[in-house]
């Protein structure tokens, strides 16, 4: 019993009103009160203000007016090395209370939140930040702006060129926010956006006092292939590679170098786009004035070659005089030709000079004048009637055009080639390049002509073929072709004859067709034409062309057409011994 009387004694018990600290119930929710009114609403996962109140070199303590003080390390705060006891500072509430009851906040992330906003907001004004450059990337460098890693390009960093990067590593610099990418939160700042807006109104100001001819000391800004940039001390201008030197210039790093000081010369300029163009060579003389004044029309010069084309080679005989030599005036040859045949660039050769404007500083060169004309002494060397070896260079419908030397061309006529042979085109006759023997037929000097001959080689055979091929006589021959309503007949020797379509008539009736063998009667021969008619029906029709005969004695005059068919046919065979040589000389000749 005293057991459960000493248990129902401490259940009844009034803790509250054992005041161990001296206050009642009520003063002590008062005070409860009090304290709590004393501390902020703070709401997880929201950003707000907090006072440092202590730092070392691990941590820093910030009070944001909650039950506990926030830990921040002291890398969070490594922008701001003048961080001090009393900064306000803000901080990003992760958690009110993790499970040792800590309050856990962050200062970068805060950063991170309100960066946006701020980088948002400055490329809406174009307002100038600060930041710190933290290292050096692949085209530029990395950037800490308010929190975030922003990129500045290599081509933004100044308005000259940077050839070295790593002298801005650790430095504060300002800079404009020129982009952003909400989506990848990408951020792109520049120095140079500054720069340039300082160096507009000094452009405006250096161009407004700019005048043609004028001469300034500039700095080699940059060099390119086409040219070199040169700052004027706020604004640059552009000396044209054929502005650098009266001489050829192969690239404009054979005449400047990068920081090289020089007087430059303002060619033009243009106030709106603010394009200057500059001389460097109009601050000397020009070479042409400095030409020897003696020199004339017919002396020799001496020169390098330092450009090359199809039509002719620029040769530089002092420095910025160039002249050029016509690929007309490399060679006597009358053949088209490339100058890349003749000369190349670097090669130093001699020449005359053929004409020369110091007006106009032009000059024309040749070389072939310092080698002996072909044609002076063409009569004694090339006589007429003479006989040489000449090579085939190329044809035309008319004929074969051939080199006996360079220099001397001679024509080959197409009815010059063969005494017998039908040409249609001297590419059935000969080759390109393929040598040929000639007789010299004539020469025209004056106008560097010379006619040549291929078939007076040979004999002509149409003298004999005169005395064979008698009007009158008969002759085998075989039908090769219908042209022109008449028959094409080969005769014995290579021959062909001409049998007009009324003659094709056979003793029938009908007309000879294409390969019929039959007999012809020559009916014209025309040595100089070396033209030959046949007639088939001549023939059986020779009685016919006398009918007075015909009307008589029938029989008697079948014989006497025999018998004279048989005359022609024996003074015919009288000439074969000579036809036979002839023959064999022909095919000798093929």
């Amino acid at each position: 019993m005293a057991k459960n009387t000493q248990t129902q004694g401490t259940a009844d018990f009034d803790w509250d009103a054992l005041a161990l600290d001296g206050y009642t119930a009520t003063e002590r929710a008062e005070l409860s009160d009090t304290y709590a009114s004393t501390l902020n609403s703070i709401s997880e996962r929201e950003v707000i203000d907090g006072t440092v109140v202590s730092l070392n070199k691990k941590e820093v303590i910030v009070n944001i007016g909650s039950k506990s003080e926030g830990v921040i390390p002291t890398s969070e705060f490594r922008y701001n090395p003048d961080l001090a006891v009393g900064d306000i500072v803000p901080v990003y509430v992760e958690t009110q209370e993790d499970k040792y009851g800590q309050l856990v906040v962050s200062h970068k992330i805060a950063r991170v939140h309100s960066a946006w906003n701020k980088v948002n907001e400055v490329l809406k004004t174009g307002e100038v930040i600060t930041g710190f450059v933290k290292c050096r990337t692949k085209g530029g460098l990395i950037v800490d702006v308010f929190g975030l890693e922003a990129f500045l390009p290599g081509s933004q960093i100044d308005v000259k060129p940077i050839r070295d990067y790593d002298v801005y590593v650790g430095k504060n610099m300002e800079f404009k926010v020129v982009k952003i990418n909400q989506e990848f939160k990408n951020v792109v700042v520049s120095h140079k956006a500054l720069i340039e807006a300082e160096l507009e109104e000094q452009k405006k100001q250096i161009i407004s006092g700019l005048e043609k001819g004028q001469v300034l000391e500039g700095t080699v800004k940059n060099i390119t292939s086409y040219g070199v940039f040169i700052d004027l001390g706020g604004v640059d201008g552009l000396v044209h590679i054929t502005d650098l030197s009266w001489g050829r210039v192969n690239h404009p790093e054979e005449i400047v170098e990068l920081d090289q000081k020089l007087n430059v010369v303002i060619l033009d300029f243009d106030n709106e786009k603010k394009r200057i163009a500059l001389g460097l060579k109009q601050l000397q003389p020009h070479p042409w004035d400095a030409l020897d004044g003696g020199l004339n029309v017919g002396d020799k010069v001496k020169g390098k070659v330092v450009v090359m084309a199809d039509y002719g080679a620029f040769v530089e005989i002092a420095a910025g005089v160039e002249g050029l030599i016509h690929v007309s005036e490399m060679s006597w040859s009358q053949h088209l030709r490339s100058a890349q045949d003749f000369l190349k660039v670097g090669d130093e050769v001699e020449a005359v000079v053929l004409t020369l404007d110091r007006e106009e500083r032009k000059m024309s060169l040749g070389i072939k004048q310092l080698m002996p004309d072909p044609w002076e002494a063409i009569e004694g060397k090339y006589a007429v009637h003479t006989q040489h070896t000449a090579k085939v260079r190329n044809f035309t419908n008319f004929g074969v055009f051939v080199e006996l030397e360079e220099g001397v061309d001679g024509l080959i006529h197409i009815s010059d080639l063969s005494w017998q042979k039908k040409i249609k085109h001297p590419s059935e006759f000969c080759k390109v390049d393929d040598p040929m023997e000639v007789i010299v037929l004539e020469i025209d000097r004056e106008n560097r002509r010379i006619s040549l001959g291929h078939k007076q080689l040979e004999e002509n055979p149409w003298q004999v073929f005169e005395s064979t091929f008698t009007e009158g006589s008969t002759h085998q021959g075989t039908i090769v072709e219908n042209k022109d309503k008449s028959g094409i007949v080969s005769l014995p020797y290579g021959l062909e004859g001409i049998c007009p379509a009324r003659h094709m008539r056979k003793a029938d009736g009908s007309n000879a067709q294409v390969e019929e063998t039959l007999d012809f009667v020559v009916i014209e021969f025309n040595k100089d034409a070396r033209k030959i008619v046949v007639s088939h029906t001549r023939t059986f029709e020779e009685g016919e062309d006398r009918p007075s005969n015909k009307g008589k004695s029938g029989g008697n005059s079948s014989s006497a057409v025999k018998a004279n068919n048989s005359n022609t046919e024996k003074s015919t065979l009288g000439d074969l011994d000579a036809l036979a040589s002839l023959k064999e000389k022909m095919e000798k000749g093929k």
